[in-house]
């Protein structure tokens, strides 16, 4: 059972133009900001969008604009959990198979046992404004598989949830990846999701593909800038020594692990925020992987902050509140800072870095 997707798909003035396969038994995250087309490639291959050409492939049936959202056996689940709220839980998962001609019993034991697999049987008759978001949640999930789905596709699921409840629903997609075998393709706005959960990650900008791959790949070494950006890295494009090591268009040098570049070669080196390291500005050398640079902007981020400099602002630095403190960061400071070889992934590039 797999999910091929080619498809241009207009919804007012945006085109998203899109082409994914999902494989049985994996999880599929498609990550962008807000208004890259995430939503809508999950709509058209749910059949809600009307204007959609190429092709839509599940499990060898084609699910062209002559098949229904009903008929193609493919569950949805979005950020709210949309429960009919004059039903309890147990009738709003049977909904799925009482709507496909399964006789009311039989409907029940496939709620219930659904309900089970969520660990919410014992809440069976409660309606939903008795439960709280996250048991509302794994309902809706239920429900979708309760219908007996060949593939799922989840649109933010656990956006609205809290920190706690989010963790608890990571875990339950990823049982559920484990248990039932179908293509699951998930959207989410954050990079977290797709490393917990995804084998395979696609990036959406401005209803494109950005780039697709392996999640090590697509988040631990981006193709450009703004894929850097949606994963959270540092992204340093430029040009290698003849000792191998990277010079970057700002005059510094990297080194790391990954490809192993030649004289004249193009490449990147890419390396997270949080694993460069402050140290006093005297200490720095002309080293690879090593420079000094004055604070000119200090952001807080959870747990922490995050700085930039001066001299080299695409290079952002991410480190615990009280250690920025101990080390003297401040706006106009200025001070050390490096990173870790076995922190640099290197990579050679046949092209320029797009932005």
């Amino acid at each position: 059972m797999t999910l091929d997707v080619d498809i241009r798909a207009r919804v007012g003035a945006f085109l998203l133009e899109a082409a994914i396969t999902a494989h049985a038994g994996e999880v599929l995250a498609v990550i962008g900001p807000n208004g890259s087309g995430k939503s809508t490639l999950l709509g058209a291959i749910a059949g809600h969008h009307s204007a959609v050409d190429g092709w839509i492939i599940l499990g060898g049936r084609t699910l062209d604009r002559s098949v229904p959202p009903e008929r193609r056996r493919i569950g949805l689940l979005g950020q709210r959990p949309m429960l009919f709220p004059h039903l309890s839980a147990l009738e709003n998962v049977a909904f799925g198979p009482r709507a496909q001609g399964m006789p009311r019993g039989e409907a029940h034991e496939v709620a219930h046992a659904q309900l089970a697999e969520v660990s919410l049987d014992e809440l069976a008759q409660r309606r939903p404004a008795e439960l709280s978001g996250g048991q509302q949640q794994r309902v809706a999930l239920a429900r979708a598989l309760a219908a007996s789905p060949d593939a799922l596709l989840l649109d933010e699921p656990f956006a609205a949830l809290d920190a706690q409840t989010a963790g608890q629903a990571r875990r339950l997609v990823s049982e559920l990846r484990d248990r039932v075998g179908i293509p699951i393709v998930l959207v989410t706005h954050d990079p977290l999701d797709a490393v917990v959960l995804a084998a395979r990650t696609v990036v959406l900008h401005d209803g494109r593909v950005a780039q697709q791959g392996t999640t090590a790949d697509v988040l631990g070494h981006p193709n450009s800038s703004f894929v850097a950006a949606v994963a959270g890295v540092n992204l340093l494009a430029g040009t290698a020594d003849a000792d191998g090591i990277l010079r970057s268009h700002s005059g510094l040098r990297w080194a790391g692990h990954g490809d192993r570049l030649s004289a004249g070669d193009t490449g990147t080196a890419v390396f997270a925020p949080g694993s460069v390291r402050i140290r006093p500005a005297s200490a720095a050398a002309e080293v690879a992987n090593a420079w000094t640079g004055t604070v000119s902007l200090m952001e807080p981020i959870p747990g922490g902050i995050r700085l930039f400099t001066a001299e080299h602002p695409e290079i952002a630095v991410d480190c615990p509140s009280s250690s920025a403190l101990a080390r003297g960061a401040r706006p106009g400071a200025q001070l050390g800072f490096s990173v870790a070889h076995q922190d640099v992934s290197m990579r050679r590039s046949s092209a320029a870095v797009l932005p």
